[in-house]
């Protein structure tokens, strides 16, 4: 167990801090949230727990951890018990560290456990939105077709972060390769012209003199600007684990022309079709809403939906909550308040979220459209200037021998 100082608002909307023992940061966090606070900031206090939570990993991926569901609602729904299932599947995971997890829980269930406390102590393995949910479908006596739908969940939301994240670290990838090539180019070819044209007493045009001094300042500078981009890099993933931090960059992001709508749709997609499994299996509207709001990615939509759970508990429908906040479209607050009234919003939601994980499709291509094009325009420009720059004198030289 691990102690974690923590920062946040309570149920009032009144700032609080204090500590909380837990086995892990995201059953602190649980813990947290079942005690109706925000939180904003929260770090393992020092010592071991302090290590520990900088070195954990999720025990197995989205892509296991649905095959695993899938594979168990299989069996369950073939007639074979529970602790038979888990055994069965734990001798064909090959991840070792996923598959002693399925042995502990397991073994914790045979020792006469419930599902619950057996899933719950492994906090880096099953998410609260997973552990609710089979929980959902064990006292409902319905456990293989919620896992099914689980399973099925887990697939499409692996799908769209997947397509999100390629569409986010493509010009980054590009955009890096295009600074190496510049920085290799201006650090290891432009001194030897440089040196050259000094030699012959070339007289140099500006567009030469500007590449030159650019290489001039990084072979002077190097080192600087080496320590410069690493510290940068340090700096911001350490600031992006702050409260502030976050919601500064989070908010950088909704604000980008072509980013804001990728993620918002993004966003809203995750929000249908996390609250729409939640509730089509029974499970509390506010649970649910908690659930989905750690699970949207963002740090500003994370505040909204957590501000739709509390006008929600004041008596307020979904619908009207939803459609008080900027950041979710209007669309979505019209169809959720259509789905209340007709008494299927489960079914309304799942509407949504496949009506915007097309949008989410046609946002990354229509993205990636602009982008190729743009980058191989950079790359161009950036590389065949600096080209002609160093040919330039050279042109002027042969003319004033010719």
């Amino acid at each position: 167990m691990a102690t974690f100082v923590y920062v946040g608002k309570n149920k009032f909307g009144q700032p609080v801090k204090g500590e909380k023992v837990a086995a892990s940061l995201e059953e602190a966090k649980r813990l947290l949230n079942r005690d109706q606070v925000v939180v904003q900031r929260i770090r393992a206090k020092g010592g071991i727990g302090a290590l520990m939570q900088k070195f954990q990993m999720k025990a197995a991926s989205v892509v296991e951890l649905a095959v695993f569901t899938r594979q168990m609602s299989t069996i369950i729904n073939s007639g074979i018990p529970l602790t038979q299932g888990l055994d069965i599947i734990a001798d064909q995971i090959k991840n070792r560290r996923f598959k002693e997890i399925i042995n502990g829980v397991s073994n914790d269930v045979k020792s006469g456990l419930s599902l619950e406390d057996a899933l719950r102590k492994h906090p880096d393995a099953f998410s609260e939105l997973y552990v609710n949910m089979a929980v959902a479908g064990e006292k409902s006596g319905n456990l293989p077709d919620i896992l099914s739908r689980l399973a099925k969940y887990m697939e499409r939301e692996a799908s769209v972060k997947g397509k999100i994240k390629s569409a986010m670290t493509y010009p980054l990838v590009v955009i890096s390769v295009a600074i190496t090539i510049t920085g290799f180019i201006l650090y290891k070819v432009v001194p030897t012209f440089a040196n050259l044209f000094k030699d012959l007493g070339a007289e140099l045009p500006l567009p030469t003199q500007l590449v030159v001094a650019a290489s001039d300042l990084i072979v002077n500078n190097i080192i600087f600007i080496v320590l410069g981009v690493v510290g940068g890099i340090f700096f911001l993933r350490n600031y992006y684990k702050t409260y502030r931090g976050r919601r500064v960059l989070d908010g950088i992001l909704l604000k980008m022309p072509v980013m804001k709508e990728l993620l918002i749709k993004g966003a809203v997609a995750r929000f249908s079709r996390t609250l729409s499994t939640m509730i089509s299996s029974g499970i509390d509207l506010l649970v649910g809403l908690e659930i989905t709001a750690r699970t949207s990615g963002n740090s500003i939509i994370e505040d909204a939906i957590m501000e739709t759970r509390n006008m929600v508990t004041q008596g307020r429908s979904l619908s009207e909550s939803i459609l008080g906040f900027k950041v979710f479209p209007s669309m979505l607050g019209q169809m959720v308040k259509v789905g209340e009234d007709t008494g299927s919003l489960d079914e309304m939601l799942s509407k949504i979220a496949d009506f915007y994980e097309e949008e989410v499709d046609r946002a990354v291509d229509t993205l990636m459209s602009l982008i190729e094009p743009l980058m191989i325009t950079l790359l161009g420009v950036l590389i065949g200037g600096i080209v002609v720059a160093l040919y330039l004198p050279m042109f002027s030289l042969v003319q004033a021998i010719g």
